[in-house]
């Protein structure tokens, strides 16, 4: 068993790695690869796929990066009983502070999924967690600055942002409340549950430094290949996607709310960067769908769903989507009908 198990640690990390080191070749040597003799052999929509793809991957990595160290600090420094003692009891009162959360911690909707899962691991109430998860990727420093100066012309669209995304969370988190809190959604890793059960004291002892180091490592390999996925799926929609369609229904409230729904989740352009891509549609779709396009996509991008599928149980997050898309496209058209 214990033979099985290092040879399946093993191909994992040896994977983990030539997929990294895949990454950086292509990162560091991306201009000799995109003139060598293969690339200008390749038709022009394979290379646009491959320059949007790691466009993509380097804007996200080091947003991974530190939402896979965050989530190593909390299982190395944070204990069950600290966030017992620092969660309000009740579990009305704890939505508020989750919904917050972002502004003390410039979490983007890149980094936010590991982090959410290490808090549950660790005893924080499920609904509280996806309250966090979808507004901290909006209540952030960085993206309500990003926002204002891609409509520093309108801040309607900024206060719109901000607060639909608060109200969002906390409805969601209510609704996750009721449906799933006598019921663990996380998925355990077999490793995760032979930890629960072994013995503590017959582990090597490690300092914190190298354990916070060693989870790091191992989240972030873990993490890695749900972004890979996510990034690559996304450039194929980026590429594929015919502009002229959605150009053609830009005008209808209705449908191009959805349509720019849609966009942001294939898109996956991350929360930070997401405000200037959303103002350069602003002479085709209307204000409010503009508004659903900077509250949806941090909350639900592609990569972000392979990871949530990958990380919690498939009913889960299916029930997770429905929510969000109907509280969202519901939300939106309220605020377009009264104001």
């Amino acid at each position: 068993m214990q033979v099985n198990k290092n040879i399946g640690s093993f191909r994992k990390e040896l994977i983990g790695f030539c997929l990294l080191l895949m990454f950086l070749t292509a990162f560091f040597f991306m201009e000799e690869i995109k003139t060598g003799p293969i690339m200008k052999d390749l038709p022009g929509t394979i290379v646009h796929i491959n320059t949007i793809f790691l466009s993509i991957l380097i804007e996200a990595i080091p947003f991974i990066l530190l939402g896979v160290f965050v989530s190593a600090l909390i299982q190395t420094f944070v204990s069950e009983e600290t966030l017992q003692k620092y969660l309000p009891q009740n579990p009305f009162l704890a939505l508020l502070p989750a919904a917050l959360f972002g502004l003390l911690a410039p979490i983007c909707e890149c980094a936010i999924v590991p982090v959410v899962r290490r808090l549950i691991k660790k005893g924080m109430p499920l609904h509280v967690g996806f309250v966090l998860l979808v507004a901290a990727p909006i209540v952030n420093p960085v993206v309500i600055l990003s926002t204002y100066y891609a409509f520093r012309n309108d801040l309607a669209i900024l206060y719109s942002r901000v607060g639909l995304g608060i109200l969002v969370a906390i409805v969601a988190g209510l609704f996750i409340y009721i449906l799933f809190r006598k019921s663990d959604q996380v998925r355990w890793s077999r490793e995760e549950m032979l930890s629960i059960t072994e013995n503590s004291a017959e582990k090597p002892k490690m300092n914190r430094l190298k354990l916070t180091l060693y989870h790091a490592s191992d989240e972030f390999f873990d993490t890695g290949k749900y972004i890979i996925m996510g990034a690559f799926l996304a450039s194929l929609f980026q590429t594929l996607l015919d502009r002229e369609f959605l150009l053609s229904v830009g005008t209808d409230e209705i449908r191009s709310t959805g349509i720019m729904m849609g966009l942001a989740f294939l898109l996956s352009v991350c929360s930070e960067a997401d405000a200037f891509i959303a103002a350069s549609f602003g002479g085709t779709f209307s204000k409010h769908s503009l508004i659903a396009f900077l509250v949806f996509g941090p909350m639900l991008d592609l990569k972000n769903t392979i990871m949530l599928f990958a990380y919690f149980k498939s009913k889960f997050v299916l029930v997770f989507i429905t929510l969000i898309t109907v509280l969202v496209f519901g939300s939106v058209l309220a605020l377009s009908h009264y104001f």
